[in-house]
């Protein structure tokens, strides 16, 4: 495969810093904050049905803001509040159970030591690195599953959520504006996942591409050796052979991008729409009208 060198690194988190099985988890996420918000009177298929609203709205959103401005007015809009919740008092519960809750869904994680060993690898060798899990979470519930991955945060010029992203995966917008965040060019950035169709969507906007095999997510029959892979162990291996990062992305941003920004990234990177979806083929990654969205957990 051609040797390319990167000013900057993209990762995926569940399933590729982080073993775990994404539907599994978000069974008991979707349960745990379920029964918290219960506490409160909330019914629990009203609950569902805002979830499962305010979800969709992030999938579908193309107004320019961020996700979170999408997911909490559909989300409240499926809820009869009880006597004495506002959606004010019911907001503030919910990021309550981020901060000191949603962490205990991970005491059974184990995490894999190469996740830390490839992250300390290339910050050693200077290469900035950007988290881009899909934008869905707040940044709370971001911070402790990479706490489980065993993966200092810090680690990260960059961490999408729903508070700095516009779009979620595999949409070349999302990408588009991490590649504006950073200031670079697709064909500098090496992006690192387990899922073809969200992960390497990027690869349409010029990305290369390592696929970590030990939790493969394949929903597009993608031809797997067409890119490097392998398990996370090997991954880490070969990022230490690895050159140090000679010319490294400047000025990494960690808020919202603007349209403007995001779009001119997309036209530097050959595209002239930001729409994606499932693909056989490196070529065709992020290119084809691909299934309708499936939120993991909620789904038959």
């Amino acid at each position: 495969m051609e040797k390319r060198t990167y000013r900057a690194v993209f990762f995926d988190l569940d399933g590729t810093l982080l073993p775990m099985d994404v539907d599994a988890f978000m069974k008991r996420y979707f349960a745990a904050l379920g029964g918290y918000v219960a506490r409160m009177g909330i019914a629990t298929d009203q609950f569902m049905a805002g979830m499962k609203l305010g979800i969709t709205a992030m999938a579908t959103n193309d107004t320019g803001h961020a996700n979170a401005e999408s997911f909490w007015p559909e989300f409240l809009a499926a809820i009869d509040l009880p006597d004495g919740v506002t959606p004010d008092t019911l907001t503030d519960a919910i990021t309550d159970f981020y901060e000191n809750e949603f962490g205990k869904l991970g005491d059974d994680v184990k995490p894999n030591p190469a996740a830390a060993r490839a992250i300390n690898a290339l910050a050693a060798k200077g290469y900035p690195l950007v988290l881009a899990t899909m934008p869905m979470f707040p940044r709370r519930a971001v911070e402790w599953r990479l706490t489980w991955a065993g993966v200092d945060p810090a680690a990260f010029a960059r961490i999408t959520t729903y508070e700095n992203s516009t779009a979620v995966k595999p949409k070349l917008n999302y990408y588009a504006e991490n590649l504006a965040a950073i200031g670079v060019d697709g064909r500098d950035v090496l992006m690192v996942g387990n899922n073809t169709k969200e992960d390497l969507a990027a690869c349409q906007l010029g990305c290369d591409a390592f696929l970590v095999t030990d939790f493969l997510i394949d929903p597009v029959g993608f031809e797997v050796f067409s890119v490097r892979h392998g398990s996370l162990e090997k991954f880490a291996d070969w990022v230490e052979t690895l050159p140090v990062c000679g010319d490294p992305a400047q000025g990494v941003g960690d808020a919202l991008v603007p349209a403007v920004a995001r779009e001119r990234a997309l036209a530097a990177n050959g595209i002239e729409d930001g729409t994606a979806g499932g693909a056989k083929t490196l070529e065709e990654a992020g290119r084809s009208g691909g299934a309708s969205f499936v939120i993991n957990g909620m789904e038959d």
